[in-house]
């Protein structure tokens, strides 16, 4: 594949140009890649006010999100992953390979026309189904453009991640295009590297930036308190465990505090429908909202949370300082599990484990109830663990050859 000749590898950017970064999260499932994208775009441009950043997304609820001042989005087609492990167009009646091959483009000319100083990719070194590719060959064509690949702490089980990475043609993507590789966690944590058979060189050009702090800021008024947090993340598989902490409530009359559920926005249908009509039943003692763009300030109010493993998830418990249990899923990925039982290991998080403690109702009213005792993370952080977002900026200067920003700024 050739790159395109439309941005020339000798023409020079104006010296006053403001800095320009684009992130790139496939999204096909969730929130967990735009969430982390967002998170880091608002950190770059508000670390730098003449900076902005661009965000290539193909999350359904993109428009739900509120963006800050010069961060935007541009919304990739959807693709859904359906039960048998292949994909599908999401909603426009185009084969995968055409829907692809639409995103493909649409990535590339957004490329050509934005002209980023540095393109961040989430997780996937080519991109969904290589849909990255050309692009990558543009702008390292160029010979201006920076590439970095953000790995979270956790991908999967290293054997299972390397037969992975081996069939996608990750491994030599990582290799030849990537100027550097930041893992947003720590190395006392998790290595999401390890299994994968990756140079000396590619292992010198990693980062390991520490997680990402979420927003500490102004949160809006909390609901009456006391109350625990209960949040599946985006919802899509979340329903085995909103229906223990139902079953929690319902079995258990005397269980306190009082829960505020979160759906997320991908539990829906029926079985959102029944959730309802249980959750009506247990008047006021649970309540449910759909979506919540702001979830900081429910996090913000909590006495504790019960939650799945997913990164944004542990990285919102570990931000608010809340005693949180996790109940991790274990398909089609360990790498809640994996994340889960670690956090527990160090005494950051509790976990409910389907093998260990049965993933029944009396163990789910028992972790409810040994929240109000639990240690918030903040007993057992090490330095540097939140640190993620001040590490970044401090890349993105180096990256567009500035002085060395100080750690506190």
């Amino acid at each position: 594949m050739t790159a395109s000749a439309t941005i020339s590898p000798t023409s020079e950017r104006p010296q006053d140009r403001a800095p320009r970064v684009m992130l790139y999260s496939h999204d096909t499932f969730g929130l967990g890649h735009l969430r982390r994208s967002r998170a880091l775009a608002a950190a770059i441009t508000a670390a730098d006010p003449s900076a902005s950043a661009l965000i290539l997304t193909g999350s359904p609820v993109a428009g739900r999100f509120a963006f800050p001042s010069r961060v935007d989005h541009v919304r990739l087609p959807g693709v859904i992953k359906k039960s048998d492990g292949s994909y599908a167009s999401r909603t426009m009646g185009m084969t995968i390979d055409e829907t692809t091959d639409l995103r493909t483009g649409l990535i590339r000319t957004t490329a050509e026309q934005y002209d980023p100083d540095i393109l961040i990719v989430d997780k996937e070194p080519n991109g969904f189904r290589g849909e990255l590719m050309a692009t990558l060959e543009l702008l390292k064509s160029n010979g201006r453009t920076k590439l970095v690949l953000g790995l979270r702490d956790v991908l999967d089980e290293p054997e299972v991640l390397a037969a992975e990475w081996a069939r996608k043609g990750a491994v030599e993507a990582t290799e030849e295009f990537y100027d550097e590789i930041w893992v947003y966690g720590t190395r006392s944590v998790y290595d999401p590297a390890a299994g994968l058979p990756l140079s000396q060189n590619a292992q010198d050009r990693m980062h390991w930036t520490g997680y990402l702090r979420r927003d500490l800021g102004e949160v809006g008024e909390p609901p009456e308190q006391p109350y625990v947090l209960i949040t599946p993340g985006g919802g899509g598989d979340g329903a085995a465990m909103v229906d223990l902490v139902l079953s929690a409530y319902e079995q258990d009359q005397s269980l306190e505090p009082r829960a505020v559920l979160v759906y997320g926005p991908f539990l829906s249908g029926e079985t959102r429908e029944d959730f309802e009509a249980r959750v009506d039943k247990l008047e006021g003692r649970v309540t449910a909202v759909g979506f919540e763009s702001r979830i900081e300030t429910l996090f913000a109010g909590a006495q504790g949370v019960v939650c799945m493993g997913g990164y944004n998830t542990f990285c919102e418990v570990l931000s608010f300082d809340k005693p949180a249990v996790i109940v991790p899923r274990t398909t089609p990925r360990l790498e809640q599990w994996l994340r889960a039982s670690r956090a527990e290991e160090l005494g950051l998080t509790a976990m409910l484990d389907e093998q260990r403690d049965g993933l029944t109702t009396d163990a789910m009213i028992k972790a409810i109830r040994a929240l109000k005792t639990q240690k918030p993370p903040s007993a057992a952080i090490s330095d540097g663990l939140l640190d993620g977002l001040d590490y970044v900026t401090r890349r993105v200067d180096a990256l567009l050859g500035r002085p060395a920003r100080k750690a506190s700024e």
